[in-house]
């Protein structure tokens, strides 16, 4: 009898540990879509029909982190998104490729007003050549295209390319930027009519670009944050 006993309540157990299991993966499932959902309300990440917007919160068990309010770690991956030029300028949309941003230690500090801060948010933009390309082909005078390609000697906050193409109705190749400060990204193109572009992205208050890489696969684009404010207004200048 007494075997039986103890054969029934590990039997229990299982069934509850599975339970609970299933029910933690469904709360974190359905929280992940919810943040997701607020971040592409609050900084306009998926503004285009092939935007998305994936968060993934990480750690298990999710539902004790959740009665705590106090998170390890939160995953935000967005991309195909559009910036308009900080001007408004006529064809100055850039696609970004992608924005990853890593948030550590998050704590909700209003259930009401749906604010939370991060200890710590480390990410990356990616520009793709062909995004930079198009936009300036857009803003450049002269007609023809302009093409932006990698450029050896990337340091610092500004990312060197090389443009080819007609710019300003000149052919021929030149050196460019693109310079990240703050959270703006601003790319120059000399000989260009309109020889600077500046496009601003929405990130978490106290997060800004740190450093810009021009490589194979487009300009890269760090950014780092610390005490981070996710429950900033939508749009801060």
């Amino acid at each position: 009898m007494r075997r039986r006993w103890v054969k029934v309540l590990a039997v229990t157990v299982v069934v509850l540990a599975a339970l609970f299991t299933v029910a933690d993966r469904v709360a974190v499932h359905y929280a992940d879509k919810e943040v997701a959902q607020l971040a592409a309300e609050k900084y306009g990440y998926r503004n285009s029909t092939d935007g998305h917007l994936d968060v993934s919160i990480d750690g298990f068990p999710f539902l004790t982190q959740a009665f705590s309010q106090d998170f390890d770690h939160v995953e935000l991956d967005a991309g195909k998104f559009t910036v308009d030029t900080t001007g408004n300028a006529q064809g100055g949309y850039l696609p970004v490729e992608r924005l990853r941003i890593d948030l550590r230690h998050v704590r909700v500090t209003s259930l009401t007003a749906r604010n939370a801060e991060a200890d710590l948010a480390t990410g990356e933009v990616t520009l793709s050549y062909d995004a930079l390309s198009g936009v300036v082909s857009r803003l450049a005078g002269g007609g023809g295209s302009v093409r932006i390609s990698q450029a050896p000697g990337s340091a610092g906050q500004a990312a060197k390319v090389t443009v080819s193409g007609v710019a300003g109705g000149r052919q021929g190749d030149s050196g460019g930027t693109v310079l990240a400060q703050g959270n703006e990204i601003s790319l120059t193109v000399p000989g260009a009519e309109r020889p600077v572009a500046t496009w601003r992205i929405q990130l978490p208050e106290n997060t800004g670009f740190t450093e810009a890489r021009s490589t194979a696969d487009g300009v890269r684009i760090a950014l780092v944050g610390h005490l981070v404010n996710l429950g900033a207004s939508r749009f801060t200048r």
